[in-house]
This record gives structure tokens, sequence and C-alpha cells, in this order.
């Protein structure tokens, strides 16, 4: 399951790089998203009113009022299964599974679709030449041919685990290229880093200016994201990067929209011009996903993949147009031949949901459709480049 996710990864950062002509950093929601954020602290299940789910590291998902019960034992768990994680994908990496000597030993798993296996080969086969030719004239050691970088993330949602995995550090890792240390942190001359991931963001839920969340994330220098939904006011987003990020730093804040196709014109338009008026300058990601949710008629949760397609389309093209950029995808994957998400090249239908539905919380895309999504992203920009005449702007 790691491994299949890992590989995908790699993938689809093999188009967007060949599509956009422009490095990528491949971040995985992996090794800590173990906690689900609620709406409702309870809910009703035939008949029996018990707590929500919280995620594996609150309470577990069987719907009974014991297995509910918050569980404090649960946040050690996650902690061993975050480890194990990690240090799994570090021996995958070391292994050789992410060098583009053989690009295509990265297996395509279930995706059987010949029009994405001859696209992805028509990719690899570009790049093996290119990498022969680099061979010949003696350029081929470099280690970003031999492996990649993948960094983790998660939602910082329980507070009582991200604290207990934050440390002070006198010697903070200042990035190649990044601007001198803020001001404010050479005063306090102490650097405190949450240690449970590379990169943890701000649900929407959570993200109250007066709230424990916010005040924990000011106090972090981990780079930090902050979902952005229909429900977030221009000068609330900005009198919340002032908290967060008082002395603009760059590259310190990533805002993730999360509208819905059918909302993102109605409200990206102002969060761009309110940022650029502000003087901050974050990273834009989009996360077509959460904001494209919907049930069908027997109450399964699902999401169409022309919506998503339809967001990723418009947060592009909107954008372009207020003179900003859109530095990535947000997006909710696995490996695996799941059958949570409707549509896409394999048509997947209402109907076809059960045989394969294995999330515990919100639908993901599989391997097909993430292939999918990616070159037709990849698409886009080069599109772009040629309708412009200029080099793909990603």
């Amino acid at each position: 399951m790691i491994e299949a996710k890992i590989k995908l990864l790699l993938q689809m950062s093999l188009i967007l790089i060949w599509g956009a002509n422009k490095p990528v950093i491949r971040v995985a929601r992996i090794a800590g998203q173990f906690a689900k954020p609620r709406s409702s602290a309870v809910e009703t299940v035939n008949g029996v009113t018990m707590p929500s789910f919280r995620g594996d590291n609150v309470n577990g998902f069987e719907a009974t009022p014991e297995s509910r019960k918050p569980d404090p034992s649960r946040l050690v768990d996650a902690y061993f299964h975050s480890a194990a994680t990690l240090n799994y994908i570090r021996a995958a990496l070391a292994s050789g599974i992410a060098d583009l000597h053989s690009p295509l030993d990265w297996g395509l798993g279930h995706v059987k679709t010949p029009a994405i296996k001859e696209k992805y080969e028509k990719i690899t086969s570009r790049v093996t030449d290119s990498l022969r030719f680099m061979r010949t004239v003696g350029l081929d050691t470099a280690r970003g041919i031999e492996t990649a970088d993948i960094y983790t993330s998660h939602e910082g949602l329980i507070l009582e685990y991200e604290e207990t995995l934050t440390r002070a550090s006198r010697n903070p890792v200042e990035p190649a290229g990044s601007r001198s240390i803020p001001q404010t942190a050479q005063e306090e001359n102490e650097f405190y880093y949450d240690l449970s991931g590379h990169f943890l963001w701000i649900g929407d839920r959570t993200r109250q200016l007066d709230g424990g969340h916010v005040e924990f994330f000011r106090g972090i220098s981990n780079p930090i994201g902050i979902k952005v939904g229909p429900s977030m006011q221009p000068d609330e987003l900005v009198a919340l990067l002032d908290i967060v990020n008082p002395d603009k730093e760059l590259g310190k804040v990533t805002l993730i929209s999360r509208y819905g196709g059918s909302k993102i014109a109605d409200h990206l338009p102002s969060h761009i011009k309110a940022v650029q008026a502000s003087g901050h300058i974050p990273i834009w990601q989009c996360d077509p996903m959460h904001g494209n949710t919907r049930s069908t008629p027997s109450g399964v949760k699902t999401r169409n993949f022309s919506d998503i397609l339809s967001e990723l389309r418009q947060a592009l093209e909107i954008h372009r147009a207020h003179n900003s950029y859109l530095g990535g995808m947000h997006l909710e994957l696995t490996g695996e031949a799941v059958t949570e998400c409707v549509g896409g090249a394999a048509g997947l239908t209402e109907d076809g949901l059960s045989e394969r539905y294995t999330t515990f919380c919100d639908p993901r895309l599989n391997e097909k459709q993430a292939l999918e999504l990616a070159f037709l992203v990849a698409g886009f920009y080069r599109d772009h480049a040629a309708a412009s005449g200029t080099e793909s702007p990603l």
C-alpha cells in the first residue's frame, strides 16, 4: 500500500515535470494523517447516539458506544505507525525505487487502460532518451536522477499529538535561496519545529483567529498550510496571514483553496486580490477534492472526476487572469484500485462504488484516475505554453 502510493506520486510528478517543464516538490499526505475533523461531535446510528468517528488516533470506526470512546493510547499507536511508515519510505527510496535510469520499473500496478499506459510510456521514453544522452557525455551521476525527496504532511488537528512532538532548536535549518531569519525569530533566539511532519496545515474548521490551532501554528517554524473555503472572508484571510506570518517570510505559508467547482469563481478572485494588497506572498494550491464531495441517494460519499478537473482548470485560469500563480495541487488519492470517486476514463458509475469502497473517511482518486488527472493538468500547461509561445508558467 505504501509503495503503491510512492510509485504513484513519482509517476504523477514525472508527468507534471514533463508537462510544465518545472521542478515538482512531492509532498505526501502520509505518516500522520490519522485524525478526522467532524462537523458534529456526535452522530446517531440505528437510534443510538454516540461520539462521531474522529480518526484512528482518537477512537474506533465501528459504530458502537464502546468503540467510539476516545482512547489516549491510540496517540501512541499513531506515532508507531507513522515512524514505521517513514522507515519504509526511506528504505524504498534507498533501494532505488525513484531512479530515473529505469522509470519503466515504476510499474503501473492495476492500471490497464491502454491510452493512459501509452501516454506514460511516451513520457518515460523521452526521459530515457535524455538520460542516455547524459550518460554518453558523463552527466548522469547527479543525485536527482537516482532518487527523489518525498516530504510528509497532514492536518495538525489533534494538538495534544502535535505539541508532544514539537522541539526547540537554536540552529534553524535555512533552505538554500531563502531569505534571512525573520527579525522576530532572531529576537526570541529559539525556533520550534513540529517533528510529526515536514508540512502541516490548519483545516477549514479550525482556523478561528483566537483559536488554539492558530496559536499553535503561529509558533512553529515548519512551512504551514491554511485551508481557504467559501466561508473565509477576504479580510479574515489577511488577518490570519498577519498572525501566522507577521514577517511575511517567503515560502512559509501555503494557501490551499477548497471551494468546489461551482463556487470557486465567486470566491477565489476576491481572496487573491486581498492577499496581493496585503503584501503577503504565499504559495497557492488548489484542493479540488473537499468542495466537491456529495452523497449518492443511498448515502455513500463520493466525488465526481469531472468536478475535480473543473475546479483545477478554473483555478489555473483565475490565477492567470489575476497575475497570480497556482503552485500546486492538494489531492486525496491512493495507489490502489479502489472505487470511491465516480467518472474518469474508466467511466466508474455510482452503481460500481460498492466494488472496492474501502475508505473510512473521504473518497479518494484511484491510481487510474490520479494518473489521468496528472496527464490532463500537464496538458493544460503545454497547451497554454503553445498558445502563448512562452514557457509553461507552473
